[in-house]
């Protein structure tokens, strides 16, 4: 495993730990978590438990006296999705000491799916998010159009060549179906699973058709959404919701749908060189996702939505805190243009900010207000 970990995730994670009993951090699977753990705790008394193991799960077969013992440690339990029941006896745990940074918690699923955690532990822990890699993390380490092809995966992005990226991607597309989906208590039948995350490959920008896309995949609507929420949950796809405004507009209100890491949408496609994806009818959308996880990533308390009306006017990305709106459009171009629709609905919503993301060196104004910026210029 590579050993890259940006920074500001490591001081972010620590600053939490000397406030809260609990930090859990949560992301896909071999995204970096794990490194990122042991790095933090080879500096502190800590005890490391990978609960895939199955003697350091036995461990906590007697979870009192294990406590008791490593008291004055701090204790980082790694894949805890896996005994979620165990939740139950953190909360007893903390609420008999709630000394800030007893313990680490590391999952591969979201809060959403370890609902045991967020019944139990209620201001007794802090959530954490960690993606794979984003831009500005990688800026010293890979090209832009690198980390856009391969994806923000370590493994991946840091990989000798495209070859071997590629070969990292499919092995993980191939295990997350046969290993971590069961392993989370879902029987799905990887040939329905395999089917449906192509297609969504091939969807990925659009809208959701949920008869369209349930009919294809030969499965029932609402086996359709289950399915859906547990690639959701797994951090594997994002469905972006529709804007609620009061523009006087019909709007679209189904989400739109995105595969999460670009390296894995292109793994699914086929696409493993960068020319063949500069030549593939998904580049722009494949962009568009790129952009998107990485802006939303970047402002995580900022609530993230699209907006299309019947007519065609559409915003890629629109980012609203505090009354303050943000719009982006995603450009694959050198010398980017606003579409009217753009135009039109910045004329409406009045935004604070409006820009154009696109493979620009470096970011200069336009007429009405709108920015070209690159990737890397995101602050709001």
């Amino acid at each position: 495993m590579h050993g890259y970990i940006p920074r500001a995730a490591e001081k972010k994670i620590l600053r939490t730990l000397t406030r809260s009993p609990a930090v859990a951090i949560l992301g896909p699977r071999q995204c970096g978590k794990s490194t990122l753990a042991k790095r933090i705790i080879a500096d502190t008394p800590a005890i490391y438990l990978d609960l895939q193991d199955r003697v350091d799960r036995n461990k906590l077969s007697e979870p009192e006296l294990f406590f008791d013992r490593y008291r004055d440690r701090l204790i980082c339990l790694d894949e805890i999705q896996l005994i979620p029941e165990f939740f139950s006896v953190l909360r007893s745990e903390i609420d008999r000491d709630r000394r800030p940074g007893r313990f680490l918690i590391l999952g591969s699923a979201s809060r959403d799916l370890l609902k045991q955690s967020t019944e139990s532990l209620a201001g007794r822990i802090a959530y954490m998010d960690l993606t794979p890699f984003l831009l500005k993390e990688m800026t010293e380490e890979l090209t832009w159009s690198d980390l856009w092809l391969r994806g923000g995966f370590p493994e991946s992005a840091l990989a000798n060549n495209d070859a071997d990226s590629f070969s990292w991607r499919l092995d993980f597309i191939r295990t997350f179906m046969e290993r971590d989906i069961p392993n989370l208590g879902f029987h799905i039948p990887v040939p329905v699973m395999e089917r449906l995350w192509l297609l969504l490959a091939h969807y990925h920008g659009q809208t959701v058709n949920y008869h369209k896309l349930a009919a294809a995949v030969d499965i029932a609507i609402p086996t359709l959404k289950k399915y859906l929420a547990i690639l959701e949950q797994t951090y594997m796809i994002r469905q972006l919701p529709p804007a609620m405004t009061n523009l006087k507009k019909r709007l679209v209100k189904s989400p739109k749908i995105y595969l999460r890491d670009s390296g894995i949408l292109h793994a699914l496609l086929d696409i493993e060189e960068y020319d063949f994806l500069l030549a593939n009818p998904v580049a722009g959308a494949s962009w568009e996702g790129f952009v998107i996880e990485n802006i939303i990533a970047e402002h995580e308390r900022f609530r993230p939505s699209f907006l299309r009306t019947s007519n065609g006017a559409e915003v890629d990305l629109l980012l609203e805190r505090g009354g303050d709106l943000h719009l982006f459009e995603c450009k694959l171009s050198k010398a980017p243009k606003p579409s009217r629709g753009f135009y039109e609905l910045i004329k409406f919503m009045k935004p604070k900010s409006a820009r154009l993301i696109a493979p620009v060196d470096e970011a200069y104004k336009i007429q009405s207000g709108i920015q070209v910026c690159p990737l890397g210029d995101l602050e709001l």
